[in-house]
């Protein structure tokens, strides 16, 4: 079963002043520079599209599977193999610019489990009640806060 990122107008807001300021950070330079070359332009245009690109990849392609014996959470080159049997907690979170997260939206689950790097991953699926209610079928024993 596959569960997408729920996306909300606070994120797009945010992703779109980071991509503004790359862009500004990138462009203006050698566009306000008359002695800057065709070549320089072409190099710094390349740039901001390749991490603008990038950023939206990791922003918007977010999703969550559940596979028989472990949850993938997935977004753009970032992956996490959660096994049902190391959830320990799942909790509901409105931080969404500290710790490990793979999220589109200010209102998220925070998943504690075992082999975590930071101890959780950060989480916002679209339909959250029917997310807790397959990850609860799968991993029985988890502790859920409310």
């Amino acid at each position: 079963m596959i569960f997408r990122s729920k996306v909300d107008g606070f994120f797009v807001t945010f992703m779109s002043i980071v991509i503004l300021l790359i862009g500004a950070v990138t462009l203006l330079p050698p566009l306000i520079d008359n002695e800057a070359s065709t070549a320089v332009v072409i190099i710094m245009t390349a740039i901001c599209i390749i991490v603008a690109g990038s950023l939206l990849w990791m922003s918007f392609s977010i999703k969550y599977i559940f596979y028989d014996n472990y949850l993938l959470v997935k977004g753009g080159p970032l992956k996490s193999k959660i096994p049902y049997q190391s959830i320990r907690k799942i909790s509901p979170t409105t931080d969404i610019f500290t710790g490990y997260r793979i999220l589109s939206a200010r209102n998220g689950l925070e998943l504690f489990y075992d082999a975590a790097i930071l101890g959780s991953v950060k989480i916002s699926p679209k339909y959250r009640r029917e997310f807790i209610t397959e990850l609860k079928k799968r991993c029985p024993n988890v502790h859920i806060q409310e």
